[in-house]
């Protein structure tokens, strides 16, 4: 049997969150958590697969680790290959696709070690069907992951297809949106509690709003997802999946909460307005257009977060004047609040003019960025210590 009652999975994520992602696992049910570099790894039976793509905040692509092997060369990556039944996983008339990333000097590329397991895996279903099956590109009904570490391949197969951070509630991209799971982890790493406001006065598209809305209301980030991989298998347990999705769905809540979103561009506001509408979370989140600096702070104390433009992806003018605005806007408007500031600009973090008491190393992409986190006090916190005497 391919696979057993006991899998071992590799869920993916992003760099800086792999301790969040842990603990998710754990919460979700995931046995003996390991931590790895932008991924963990965890042991759960099939329905857990299933709970963890329709459920998980944090994880890119859910893999399945289907066994591991030493090799010599490309042939002996072939023979032991050919050696696994694939027909428990998909019908001759089903596609396939094989990626392979590679950290070997047993080949020149990757490319070689992939079309062995490519025809491994297509002679297994000739000789036992007569028939090989065709690869596609995009879109297989079966994806193949082959790392190849020194003279060890792990084969895994991708149980998520698409990558999970795309949840589906999107009308339409703008032109720099904050991946979902960064923006989930950007707020659990804040320490926001849905009984405080939560305010992102430069929202774009509304990410950030809308993750915490959904998680706020515990609405798992996989219910606007059309398919998962795991759906195209011959395994795939239609009755299992409906009642775990049946479950998690009864975890969701009506608890009231504030959470507050404005942008300055009136078209980005309306793709904003069309993603909450979108995202079932209208009656959460209350969004407003016109500059951060006319922003009105809400009641009571809270969080406030914002991904600011930092010249990458989206391009201002005076990128320290900007955020020179922003911190005068904390130290204005915010006293008592927390504030984060997630950024790829070391310049602008400077011209915030505030001290940060938390700095996290994150990336948005390639893009090597920081979340920079501020405690905003009445006056000076020296001015604070002293009236506590």
């Amino acid at each position: 049997m391919l696979l057993k009652s006991d899998l071992r999975l590799v869920v993916s994520t992003y760099a800086g969150l792999e301790e969040l992602l842990s603990k998710e696992l754990r919460q979700l049910g995931g046995r003996d958590v390991e931590i790895h570099t932008r991924a963990v790894s965890c042991v759960g039976d099939l329905g857990f697969v299933y709970k963890v793509n329709f459920s998980s905040r944090l994880a890119l692509r859910v893999m399945i680790s289907l066994t591991s092997f030493p090799i010599k060369d490309g042939d002996d990556l072939y023979e032991q290959v050919l050696k696994l039944d694939w027909t428990e996983l998909m019908k001759v008339n089903q596609t396939f696709s094989v990626r392979c990333t590679l950290n070997s000097d047993l080949f020149d590329n990757n490319l070689y070690p992939a079309l062995k397991v490519k025809d491994a895996i297509a002679d297994c279903f000739r000789k036992e069907t007569g028939k090989r099956p065709d690869v596609s590109k995009t879109d297989s009904d079966l994806e193949v992951n082959v790392f190849i570490n020194k003279n060890k391949c792990t084969l895994l197969i991708n149980s998520s297809g698409d990558s999970l951070h795309r949840r589906g509630y999107r009308v339409d991209v703008d032109k720099a949106p904050l991946s979902e799971v960064l923006a989930a982890g950007i707020i659990m790493l804040s320490g926001w509690e849905p009984h405080k406001p939560l305010v992102d006065f430069m929202c774009g598209s509304g990410t950030i709003p809308i993750e915490a809305a959904l998680m706020s209301a515990n609405i798992p980030p996989g219910l606007f997802r059309k398919k998962f991989a795991f759906e195209k298998w011959l395994n795939f347990d239609e009755a299992l999946y409906k009642t775990i999705r049946e479950k998690q769905l009864e975890r969701i809540n009506d608890q009231p909460v504030r959470i507050y979103g404005n942008e300055i561009n009136k078209y980005t506001l309306e793709k904003a307005k069309e993603n909450v509408v979108s995202a079932g979370v209208e009656d959460i989140v209350e969004l407003s257009l016109g500059d951060f600096r006319d922003f009105e702070r809400p009641q009571g104390n809270g969080v406030v977060i914002i991904n600011p433009p930092y010249g990458e992806k989206l391009q201002v003018e005076d990128i320290e004047a900007l955020y020179k605005e922003i911190g005068d806007k904390f130290k204005k408007s915010y006293a008592g609040y927390k504030a984060w500031i997630f950024t790829g600009s070391p310049e602008g973090a400077k011209a915030v003019g505030l001290r940060n008491n938390r700095k996290i190393q994150l990336f948005n992409g390639p893009i090597d960025c920081r979340l920079l986190g501020y405690e905003l006090f009445e006056g000076s916190k020296k001015d604070l210590y002293q009236n506590k005497e």
